[in-house]
């Protein structure tokens, strides 16, 4: 090594130090080996080897979630690049900032089809914030930095760095963080007053308004939640949260409506349908929450608050557009309000009130509990209840039993719950668990699973049995891909094509073959004492709970229909779904 230099793979690893990583999620290969050297030589950084780079993604998203940190994630080139394409779209999607580290053929090698080359930049252009491709060691310091400014910075989201191998051998020149700054990424934090003030007008002097609030608001930090219900609280308005958004606004409150879109309840996407002023911040008007989009919201006035431009008007064309971090904004409409001296419309308010409240009567989450078959919502009140004064994070899996977590699981605070919301992947839940392990050790972790979604990525028992993560897996088990099949039953004639798991492993055998513990209940008298055991037993945990195969999701709304158009149980299945009257008609908004 050349005086007052560094190997490539050592400024890699300096460059983490000074960013303040203290975990690497990663698999090791040939083209990445010069890296995992100079991790084996130093003791600051801790790596948690994963069994599959999809896994190792998905675990750096789980830590990035629960913290508010990046996530850091290392792989070789080729296979172990791609593998993490996946994992990364999943990042890209739900805006978690992940720093993906690939390994690469050397760079006279590069296009030549070298043994595991791949156009790694090529192939993550697409599912990534930013890529980078290092062909020069001098500028890998500076690009390290550069990335995870990117990462973290606006909208968060991945980026890849793609590290030839002569790169990670080569001297270079290490430069501090704070002696880089990117040349022209600077994302607009701090909002236009102009817009804030005309957002406080609108808000001020709405009749029927809804806070309609997302993953945004938690990206933005704790500070955004806590402004957040400061700012609900003080206007008396109703507030709802995405998918991604929920424990931005304390599930308790009276005031909050619960989740909305496609299984939110009754009473959100009704209020949704029927305000008069819609205050989004933080969402990005997916399509899940949309429905059809000619139907949406018809009668509202539309602000949308969001860091990121590009999605201001790009789904629903909105009145007030801000631009700008939530917390910012959420600062300046409570400090604007407080100025003015802002009161709502108490007797309109009164009316909206007594509207949800009739809404809300319809009890929409309501299920038929029949002993002794065990109901999956009942399962999940009950490691509500088991856990309620317990440090408890919840991730899953994808499909039903997600959806069943987001309606009977409530979050009082944020960076409690990881999902997979935009892409939907199958698999997400378990390597996300032991991120969420790996960054709160003396936390209780929850992976709320189904059968199809765990066996995705079920190797990564081993990873938690290696570090001794105390994680556990709930698998409400239907022996079905239970949303595919609710979809078929309701939407194609009861034709179960290819949705029945008919070769499931035995669970409970699973588990112990990992090195885990295995627990099973059929039945509904025996839920609680396996729960209970479940959360005490401090070692990885599969928990096969054998749940009513017929169960649906409920509320539903049927794609490509508008988002007052609600199936609300069994009842409405066969037939057309049932439109609910929400148009507005002297300041009420009626069922």
């Amino acid at each position: 090594m050349s005086e007052n230099k560094l190997t490539g793979a050592e400024i890699v690893i300096k460059s983490l130090k000074d960013q303040g990583v203290d975990v690497i999620f990663g698999y090791p290969g040939g083209a990445v080996l010069p890296i995992y050297d100079a991790l084996f030589k130093q003791n600051d950084l801790r790596h948690i080897l994963v069994r599959h780079e999809q896994a190792a993604v998905h675990a750096a998203e789980g830590y990035a979630r629960s913290t508010g940190k990046v996530g850091v994630v290392l792989v070789t080139s080729g296979p172990g690049a791609t593998n993490a394409v996946t994992g990364l779209t999943d990042a890209l999607m739900d805006s978690i900032p992940i720093v993906c580290l690939s390994g690469q053929v050397p760079t006279h090698l590069i296009g030549n089809d070298a043994f595991q080359e791949a156009d790694t930049t090529g192939i993550t252009r697409p599912c990534t914030k930013h890529n980078y491709l290092v062909k020069d060691v001098a500028n890998l310091a500076r690009t390290m930095h550069e990335a995870f400014w990117v990462a973290k910075s606006g909208r968060p989201g991945p980026v890849v760095i793609d590290i030839p191998k002569d790169v990670q051998f080569a001297d270079g020149p290490y430069v501090p963080p704070n002696e880089v700054r990117h040349k022209t990424y600077r994302p607009q934090v701090k909002p236009e007053i102009a817009r804030v003030e005309e957002a406080v007008e609108l808000i001020a002097n709405a009749k029927r308004p809804i806070f309609y609030t997302g993953g945004g608001v938690i990206n933005s930090g704790p500070l955004a939640s806590k402004l957040l219900t400061q700012f609900v609280r003080m206007t008396g308005y109703p507030c709802t949260n995405t998918l991604m958004g929920l424990g931005a606004y304390p599930a308790s409150d009276p005031q909050f409506l619960g989740m909305l879109g496609m299984h939110g309840t009754y009473e959100a996407n009704l209020a949704m349908h029927g305000c008069d002023v819609m205050i989004n911040i933080g969402a990005r008007f997916d399509d899940r929450v949309t429905g059809k989009l000619s139907e949406f919201s018809p009668g509202s006035k539309k602000i949308h608050v969001d860091i990121d431009p590009s999605s201001i008007n790009k789904n629903v064309r909105v009145d007030v557009p801000i631009v700008g971090d939530c917390a910012h904004v959420l600062e300046d409409m409570i400090r604007i309000w407080k100025a003015r001296q802002k009161r709502p419309d108490k007797e309109a308010l009164k009316q909206w009130w007594a509207q949800i409240a009739e809404w809300r009567g319809r009890d929409c989450l309501r299920y038929i509990h029949t002993d002794p078959v065990i109901k999956p919502q009942y399962a999940l009140e009950r490691l509500r209840e088991l856990t309620r004064n317990r440090d408890t994070y919840i991730t899953t899996e994808v499909g039903q039993h997600q959806m069943w977590a987001a309606q009977f699981i409530p979050f009082e605070e944020p960076n409690r719950w990881m999902t997979s919301g935009g892409l939907g992947t199958m698999g997400y839940g378990l390597p996300a668990a032991i991120g969420t392990q790996i960054a709160h050790p003396d936390a209780l972790v929850v992976d709320v699973s189904g059968e199809a979604s765990f066996m995705m990525n079920m190797q990564e028992m081993a990873t938690a049995v290696q570090y001794r993560l105390p994680i556990k897996v709930l698998i409400l088990n239907n022996q079905y891909m239970g949303m595919v099949r609710q979809w078929q039953e309701l939407l194609h004639g009861s034709r179960y094509s290819e949705s029945y798991s008919e070769a499931l492993p035995d669970f409970v055998k699973l588990a112990e073959a990992f090195g885990g513990v295995g627990l099973r209940a059929t039945k509904v008298s025996e839920v609680d004492s396996v729960l209970q055991e479940m959360i005490d037993i401090r070692r990885p945990v599969i928990v096969d709970m054998c749940v009513d195969q017929k169960e649906n999701c409920f509320p539903m709304i049927p794609g490509g229909r508008a988002h007052n158009e609600i199936l609300l149980g069994p009842a409405d299945q066969q037939g057309e779904s049932m439109q609910r009257d929400s148009t507005p008609e002297e300041g009420m908004v009626l069922v």
